[in-house]
């Protein structure tokens, strides 16, 4: 991995201004966290006074954005040494990649100095997806694979089946089968949002499972090849036909909220949504859903492998504290106080610690995604989601520091083509530029 690469992807993401970390207020030590937006997140930020109150002295301020603006502030933030962040929340893309380059704090130490936070208890794929070199330098909130809910009460009223392993042409059958424009009911709800952690997470997998990939062996861009453009068109078409209504701007919480108020028959999407789509106080939907394998054509499988994580930037000062609290937000006993404090298994951090599963209540209470959870999880490798060879990591991302910028850049083009502005030969011709130009930089150092 390259330093000066990954240094200009950062720069090519725009920055606004944050409030800087280590600030001391009446002999107060505030930590400043960097954290994404969503419900999972909500939850931790509301029980952290518990942690202030365990901790005399130490005050947590938390920096919670939007997954797009997160990303490019704290990658920003942390590529320049800005110092803004005493802890960072990033994922299985960033942490093997930014380890390499030194700019996180290796965990290891401080996870042998407290043996009770076992970090033997993570799941394997995901514990390893956080390392580098055997040493992980980030540590798993949740984690997650991608499924497909689908509503069994409207699939019983349609005489449909879903299969034990469904197909993409099956499901865009169901989805023209089911949708229902004068009830405001959508076949199913797809990501169309620009972002390359945003559609392209799920448009990926799709590619993938048709047999595409973005660059081949020798880094030679492969993004209007006849297996890329049957996969977009297929994507495009299927979320414009029988998908929601502002499909072009819709991400993951659009698509949660949309599927969990009864507006659309299935979601595609990362197996964590079904903590929301079960809960009494955000949904209308709690015990209807169905959880099915992700959708498949030419693979076995074609689940995403991603966790939202927890790091310490190098130039921290006070690594001591840092890690205190992301002990603490990670650790076992945070389940069980998710769930003590809102009365709902549902709403505890999945796909992460092999013990969560073993806690008699979660099970039950996930009898209807934990499984899927789990079985998606470990089928998430390139062996089982794609069709053919690459040479970069990542299922549902390009494991390399420019595809910050080529992912966010490919997105828009599929956005527009997702919004009638462009066809999707053009959008694709233009991304095939995109990747051109990155292909060849790998090209040149081989």
């Amino acid at each position: 991995m390259r330093k000066p690469l990954a240094l200009l992807a950062v720069l090519l993401l725009t920055l606004t201004g944050c409030a800087g970390a280590g600030a001391l207020g009446t002999g107060d030590r505030t930590l400043v966290v960097g954290i994404v937006a969503n419900p999972q997140m909500k939850d931790a930020i509301e029980l952290s006074g518990e942690f202030e109150k365990a901790n005399p002295g130490v005050t947590l301020k938390f920096v919670s954005l939007p997954e797009n603006q997160a990303r490019a502030k704290i990658t920003a933030s942390t590529a320049t040494e800005g110092g803004e962040f005493d802890v960072v929340m990033i994922s299985n893309y960033e942490a093997p990649q930014w380890a390499a380059n030194g700019w996180l704090e290796n965990l290891e130490p401080h996870i042998a100095a407290n043996p009770s936070y076992d970090s033997a208890d993570f799941i394997p794929s995901i514990k390893e997806s956080l390392s580098y070199n055997g040493s992980m330098y980030a540590v798993p909130f949740y984690g997650e694979s991608s499924f497909l809910a689908y509503r069994k009460d409207l699939f019983d009223q349609a005489g449909i089946t879903m299969p034990a392993k469904p197909t993409w042409s099956q499901i865009a059958e169901y989805a023209a089968k089911l949708d229902d424009k004068s009830k405001g009911l959508a076949g199913i709800c797809l990501r169309g949002k620009p972002g390359w952690g945003e559609s392209l997470a799920p448009f990926t997998t799709v590619a993938n499972t048709f047999g595409a990939q973005w660059f081949d062996k020798d880094w030679n861009a492969k993004l209007t090849s006849p297996e890329f453009k049957a996969a977009a068109e297929f994507y495009v078409n299927l979320v414009r036909d029988h998908g929601e209504v502002g499909a072009s701007s819709a991400g993951f919480s659009e698509c949660g909220t949309r599927y969990t108020q009864g507006q659309a028959a299935m979601w595609y999407d990362a197996t964590v949504m079904a903590g929301t789509n079960e809960d009494p106080s955000a949904s209308k939907v709690v015990g209807k859903s169905g959880y099915a394998p992700a959708p498949v054509e030419k693979t076995q499988a074609s689940g995403w492998l991603y966790t939202w994580a927890l790091a310490i930037p190098k130039v921290v000062k006070d690594k001591k504290a840092a890690w205190k609290f992301m002990s603490w937000m990670t650790d076992k006993a945070y389940v069980q106080r998710v769930a003590q404090e809102y009365k709902d298994w549902n709403r505890v951090p999945p796909g992460v610690r092999k013990s969560t599963y073993d806690i008699p209540q979660y099970r039950e209470a996930a009898k209807a995604y934990a499984q899927p959870t789990l079985d998606g999880i470990a089928d998430a490798n390139q062996r089982k989601a794609m069709a053919n060879p690459v040479p970069y990591p990542g299922i549902q991302f390009v494991g390399i520091p420019e595809f910050q910028d080529l992912g966010t850049r490919v997105s828009q083009q599929l956005s527009a083509a997702i919004a009638g502005q462009i066809t999707v030969d053009e959008a694709l011709k233009q991304s095939q530029e995109y990747a051109r130009t990155v292909g060849k930089s790998y090209q040149e150092v081989r």
